[in-house]
């Protein structure tokens, strides 16, 4: 199968960890969106919203956004629970991670670190910072009593976490405020068949 993306991209990353936790084997494909990848017409035949990561099955099918494809990779592993409210829990961090912290954390890094903080953007990525800042307490109260998100076990919901919550510094986000995300992000990076972000 495989794997369009930008190895920088933590929504991207997320699903070359999951792969790379579970053994599967892919060959990744780089894309530049800068560069216009994304707009030409072979790239929007597999993808009509012209968005990465894009995962492409070994008979020509296609799925994107990341969480669905992280959740169709892990589908049958010890990354996804087949019970439905062990699921639903997965998906209920998932959502949140889509909703409550990818817009703030993700588009907070985006403004600080690629587009080096212009000043017409400051304002928005202060705004940023309240919204990521709830996300990450909310992270917070959950790992101070639990090793994982979901419990005991890593599921496909610290996977999509991981990925921008690791380079949160980059967006101005300060993660020693938050000691549980520490103890947390060390576990992730402890799973075997763990790769780090390039």
């Amino acid at each position: 199968m495989k794997i369009y993306g930008d190895r920088q991209s933590g929504n991207c990353y997320k699903v070359q960890l999951m792969c790379d936790l579970l053994g599967l084997q892919y060959q990744w494909i780089d894309i530049d969106i800068l560069a216009g990848d994304t707009n030409n017409a072979e790239f929007l035949a597999k993808n009509p919203l012209g968005k990465i990561p894009l995962l492409e099955l070994d008979d020509g099918r296609c799925l994107s956004e990341s969480n669905a494809i992280i959740n169709y990779l892990a589908f049958g592993s010890e990354y996804l629970p087949d019970t439905p409210y062990e699921l639903a829990k997965v998906q209920q961090w998932q959502f949140f991670e889509q909703y409550s912290h990818e817009p703030f954390i993700a588009v907070a890094r985006f403004i600080n670190k690629y587009l080096g903080l212009p000043e017409d953007k400051k304002q928005e990525y202060l705004a940023k910072q309240v919204g990521g800042h709830k996300a990450l307490k909310t992270m917070e109260v959950t790992l101070q009593h639990n090793r994982f998100l979901t419990g005991a076990q890593a599921t496909a919901a610290d996977v999509c976490l991981y990925a921008y919550t690791h380079v949160a510094h980059e967006g101005g986000f300060d993660l020693t405020q938050y000691p549980a995300i520490q103890n947390w992000l060390v576990n992730v990076s402890g799973l075997k068949g763990f790769t780090a972000m390039v």
